[in-house]
This record gives C-alpha cells, sequence and structure tokens, in this order.
C-alpha cells in the first residue's frame, strides 16, 4: 500500500555571530537561526525534518574556540529539536558535534523521534583528517540502519560521500531513505548514491542546493537561490526494475490497476521506479502478481550466467 513521507529539507548556509557575545549568548544565537528555518516547514507538516552538518556551528567561530562553545551549548540546541520533534510529531535528523558516552567527540547525526527521543545515531565514518588530527574528533566505524515508525533511514555526512565501502556497506543493508547531512553539496555522487542504493536521498547541505532524489536518481524537489528549505512527499512502497523482458509485464499491470500505480521511467537508465499508489495492494504484491523481475534480481542472473558460461 501506499507508504507516503513527507520529508523537510532545510539546507541553510552557516551563520556568523556576534563574538563579542559570550558563548551562552551565541548559543541562544544560533538556536534563534535554526528555529528561523525549523518554523518555516512545520506548517507543512512534515514527518522528517532534515538539517545540514554541524548545523548549530557558527560560521565565524574561531578554530580554537570550538570546544568551548561545544561545552557551553552541551544538550541545549539537543533539547530545542527534542522539543520541535515531540510538539510537533515529526522526526528530525540533527547534525552536530556531540560527546559521546566514552568522553569522545565525533561528527555524528542524530536521529530524534516523534516522541522526542534518539531512535539511532551515526558517526561520521569518513572524517577529513584535520577533523581528527586538528580538532580531536573520532573515527564512526559503524553504519546503523535505523528504524523510524515510517521506514528505515541511514546516514552519511559530508566526506562520506567520496567512499564505495561505505556505500557498498548501505547497498547490502538496504534503507528506504538515506539521510546526507554536509557541507557540500556532493553533485552527481548524490544521484549515484541514490541510485545505487535503491533509496531515496535527502541531501541536506550548508551550500546550495539541498535536494529530495528518487532511488533511480532524480530530484523530485530542490531548494534554490531564493528559499533554503522545500518540503517533498515520497512513496516508500516502490521498487525498481529493468525494462528488459519487462515491459509487457508493465503494460499488463497498467491495464488491470491503471492509476493504482505508477512507472516512472527516468531515462536514458533502462530502469524505471514502479510505486504503488492503492491502499489493498503492496508493490511486492504487484510484483508477485505479474512476475516482473526485479532490477537486482535481474543483475545477479546477468552475472551468473555469466560466470557459468565464461571459457
Amino acid at each position: 500500500m501506499a507508504r507516503y513521507v513527507r520529508v523537510s529539507n532545510i539546507s541553510a548556509p552557516y551563520h556568523s555571530v556576534d563574538l563579542s557575545s559570550d558563548y551562552q549568548d551565541i548559543v541562544d544565537q544560533m538556536k534563534e537561526y535554526l528555529d528561523s528555518f525549523v518554523q518555516a516547514v512545520i506548517p507543512d507538516r512534515p514527518d522528517l525534518i532534515v538539517l545540514p552538518e554541524v548545523c548549530d556551528r557558527p560560521e565565524n567561530l574561531p578554530h580554537d574556540s570550538r570546544m568551548e562553545y561545544y561545552k557551553v551549548r552541551g544538550t541545549q540546541i539537543l533539547d530545542y529539536f527534542k522539543d520541535i520533534a515531540k510538539n510537533n510529531n515529526c522526526y528530525i535528523a540533527y547534525s552536530s558535534v556531540m560527546e559521546d558516552q566514552d568522553g569522545l567527540w565525533r561528527n555524528s547525526t542524530r536521529i530524534i523521534d516523534r516522541r522526542g527521543n534518539i531512535a539511532g545515531i551515526y558517526h561520521k565514518n569518513h572524517l577529513v583528517i584535520e577533523e581528527n588530527t586538528v580538532y580531536g574528533l573520532a573515527y564512526g566505524t559503524e553504519t546503523p540502519v535505523i528504524k523510524c515508525d515510517f521506514g528505515t533511514v541511514a546516514c552519511a555526512i559530508c566526506f562520506d560521500l567520496n567512499f564505495d565501502k561505505l556505500r557498498l556497506k548501505y547497498v547490502e543493508k538496504r534503507p528506504e531513505i538515506v539521510i546526507f547531512c554536509s557541507a557540500f553539496n556532493g553533485g552527481l555522487m548524490q544521484r549515484y548514491w541514490a541510485y545505487s542504493t535503491r533509496a531515496y536521498f535527502v541531501g541536506s547541505t550548508a551550500t546550495r542546493p539541498g535536494t529530495i532524489i528518487s532511488p533511480v536518481g532524480d530530484i523530485i524537489a530542490s531548494t534554490t537561490n531564493y528559499t533554503h528549505y522545500v518540503t517533498a512527499d515520497i512513496n516508500l512502497d516502490c521498487c525498481i526494475a529493468h525494462i528488459d523482458y519487462n515491459w509487457d509485464k508493465f503494460l499488463a499491470m497498467k491495464k488491470k490497476y491503471g492509476s493504482g500505480v505508477k512507472i516512472y521511467d527516468p531515462g536514458l537508465l533502462g530502469s524505471v521506479l514502479i510505486t504503488c499508489e492503492m491502499e489493498e495492494k503492496t508493490i511486492q504484491e504487484i510484483v508477485k502478481e505479474f512476475e516482473i523481475e526485479l532490477l537486482d534480481d535481474y543483475f545477479k542472473r546477468a552475472l551468473t550466467h555469466r560466470e557459468e558460461n565464461i571459457k
């Protein structure tokens, strides 16, 4: 059955603060800045709000002042986002530098649930070298797939997007949404990650544009030079199939169910995104009914045939 999730992507630039203020006042300035964007998307009643990497770090804060700022900030911004999530019945992906239970400082994304609790935490696996050597941040090693009430999410942060080893772990784990909190945009890598992981991709970046991308690599929604936030609905009851051997099955499926199924062809790729729009059916049931060969099954069959026939 259709499983729509409303996603708000906040891709705001980093904020410069009044450095003549004390650290507590700087925390308050950052909270006010972030709140201005959160309040702009709340009327859309999103299920998920995503913010950029280290979203609560001032743009103009001197490098040698960061740790003192983080210590004063403590959990104040986290507590603010917990209240927002609880009061507005939404999840929030909050990316920041945090101290873990072992006293290590990390660049992390915390997923806050609708009750204001932490549903899961991802620690950046691939730090920029100076994040470790200069700022003392610890490398993450885990790749959790976090369960939310609408589906499953995985996270990546900024420099992570460049490393196939991380991406391939998610290819195996099959999250339904990849949340990318970042300072840089990543360009074509965003679209490739979406297609490779067969997941929707939400790229919240401090450099425009912020994007919401389909599992076939098409941009569904994007921030602009005028607006630093965007909201879109995505349907998680979906699958990807290659057109080979399936075209007649697609036609038969549409003939029977009409607008109850959508077949989106991005062009040039040879693959389509199929979504179920019905309440009484699931995409898995429809695929089984028409014996549609999914993309990964097709690729696996082709590889097996190759291995069996190499001479």
